[in-house]
Order: C-alpha cells, then sequence, then structure tokens
C-alpha cells in the first residue's frame, strides 16, 4: 500500500472513508467492524479503505494522524469529516448522513 494508491483511489471516487489502527489497540479492534457495517448499510457509495498506521506510518504521517482509531470522510476530493480517538458510531453516522444526501440525491 502507497499513499499514491490511497490518493489516487480519493480523486477517482466520488466518496472515500479512511480508518486508521493500530495492531496493539483494541478499540480499533472492536470498533472497525462496528463502522465497517454501519458504512455499508447507510453509505454504500462511499469506499472504504482500512489502513493499520503501525504497518504503514508514512501513510498515517501523510493524513496527519496522530492518534488512533481515527476516521476521515471525503466527498468530492475534499476532507469533510474526520473523527479520532472517542468515536461514536452514532455521531459519526449523523453527520455523514447530511453531506451524503447532498451529494448522492
Amino acid at each position: 500500500m502507497y499513499i499514491e494508491d490511497i490518493e489516487k483511489e480519493i480523486q477517482s471516487n466520488d466518496a472515500v472513508m479512511l480508518y486508521f489502527s493500530g495492531e496493539n489497540c483494541g478499540v480499533c479492534t472492536a470498533l472497525k467492524p462496528k463502522i465497517q457495517s454501519s458504512f455499508e448499510m447507510h453509505f454504500p457509495k462511499i469506499k472504504q479503505i482500512f489502513i493499520s498506521a503501525s504497518d504503514y506510518p508514512q501513510i498515517a504521517a501523510h493524513f496527519s494522524i496522530f492518534t488512533i482509531p481515527s476516521v476521515l470522510v471525503y466527498f468530492d476530493k475534499k476532507e469533510t469529516k474526520r473523527e479520532s480517538r472517542h468515536i461514536s458510531i452514532d455521531q459519526l453516522i449523523q453527520s455523514t448522513k447530511r453531506p451524503y444526501e447532498l451529494f448522492f440525491n
């Protein structure tokens, strides 16, 4: 996985969600399937990319990730949402719903 690959995905997709986690992060491991299924259910048109910050520290640094877990949501190549550390799935869904509906409806 390279920075260029992720940047290409952001440029070529209408909407992208990046999820940064770590291999020794229990919260990251527990949160990942919940976020994944929530985005699949509520936002099927958002491409999901999961990145291990411990395996790819250069990618985490490129996206200014200083804490994990972190979620970045892009619409039309622009970062519109960033959540880190204490992530509420309900709040993440609510705050992503409006731009998603505006962009895709």
